[in-house]
């Protein structure tokens, strides 16, 4: 295997895949990344078993071969050279030669021979744009469970209507919905992709320009763009029938700019307790919207928020964390928060939006 191409080129493809390797004591060679060179084509290769990545670069190759190598390695290695240097790799026995410019090194390399083939999915194709695609993903996957006990709510669930692709996450704690307008109305049946895994595409794919292609069977997803092929797993379960639970209306609303409040919880959160524990006192008949956090060992905070309110008296314990995560996903200066008593669901959505919705569950006190 001998083959030149840049370090910029090359390196994207080597750390975006060495992130996708797992350590497996069982199957070492699950922590490695595969180069194979065929053709004058570069196909980088990873794989957990739950998340596959191939990377294909046009290179000026002088041999075809294979090797498998500590991606981190070779990424550090190629990160101390500047961008558009030229970079030749060439395989010898066990070990890899890697030259730029007047540096040089060896990296050993693994037997490849038990690295796993990526699957080819065959099933229902759908082309969605690739901006909509990362903006669902990235406004979503931070309220799905961080645990794997439950796996139907450690992912996000997509699924689609007409022109309109949902994007769902959920802890049972929060939700977060958001919904992005396409021009062309497709159809693929409902998918839940592992939290884990769509960070990965998300980041894999947000740098790149092309539109993107889903292929979803049972088991599995694929994505393809141009000189990129990612395949994940999907979850088996039903997630949640969420729609039902998100209120249509509210006994008491609140409208206040974004960073008003983001400065009150801010100051909030150094004196909340170890469960991130605030309360919002609301009585739009005094004109009052304050946030109290109370912490045995630190101290105490009011503030009082302007704001525009209506409805009914309330009191509700949230945590201030969870509130602040969702703020950066709303674009808007302005949110509508609204709630139904102290003991049920608060919602909040930018004003005049509703592409972006959140639920957050009221804490016990």
């Amino acid at each position: 295997m001998i083959f030149e191409t840049t370090v910029e080129k090359l390196v994207n493809a080597i750390e975006n895949a060495d992130r996708v390797t797992a350590r497996n004591a069982s199957l070492p060679i699950l922590s490695t990344v595969l180069i194979l060179v065929s053709n004058k084509t570069v196909k980088i290769r990873a794989t957990n078993l739950s998340l596959g990545v191939e990377f294909e670069l046009s290179v000026k190759a002088e041999a075809d071969g294979v090797v498998a190598l500590d991606g981190k390695t070779l990424s550090s290695f190629l990160n101390t050279l500047p961008k558009n240097e030229k970079v030749r790799l060439s395989q010898n026995e066990t070990t890899l030669h890697v030259t730029a410019g007047n540096n040089k090194t060896t990296i050993k390399t693994h037997p490849y021979e038990d690295f796993p083939t990526l699957p080819t999915i065959s099933g229902v194709e759908v082309v969605i744009p690739k901006d909509e695609f990362i903006r669902g993903i990235k406004s979503t996957y931070f309220a799905a469970a961080s645990s794997d006990i439950k796996p139907e709510i450690a992912s996000v669930y997509l699924t689609v209507d007409k022109n309109t692709l949902y994007f769902v996450a959920t802890d049972s704690f929060r939700l977060a919905e958001k919904k992005e307008i396409i021009k062309k109305q497709v159809e693929f049946p409902a998918i839940i992709i592992p939290y884990k895994n769509i960070i990965e595409m998300a980041r894999i794919l947000e740098p790149l320009n092309d539109e993107i292609t889903l292929t979803i069977n049972e088991n599995q997803v694929a994505i393809t763009t141009t000189g990129v092929y990612i395949t994940s797993r999907i979850v088996s379960g039903s997630f949640p029938d969420y729609k039902q639970i998100i209120p249509k209306d509210f006994l008491t609303e609140v409208i206040v700019l974004k960073q008003d409040l983001l400065n009150t919880l801010k100051a909030a959160n150094i004196f909340s307790d170890k469960f991130n524990q605030i309360i919002f006192s609301i009585s739009p008949a005094k004109k009052k919207f304050e946030c109290v956090a109370k912490n045995s060992d630190v101290g105490e905070y009011s503030g009082l928020i302007s704001a525009a309110l209506t409805g009914d008296d309330v009191s509700i314990s949230i945590n201030q964390r969870y509130l602040i995560e969702c703020l950066s996903m709303i674009p808007q200066d302005s949110i509508m928060i609204g709630l139904n008593g102290g003991n049920k669901a608060l919602v909040i959505r930018g004003v005049s939006d509703s592409s972006f919705t959140y639920l957050l569950m009221p804490m016990n006190r």
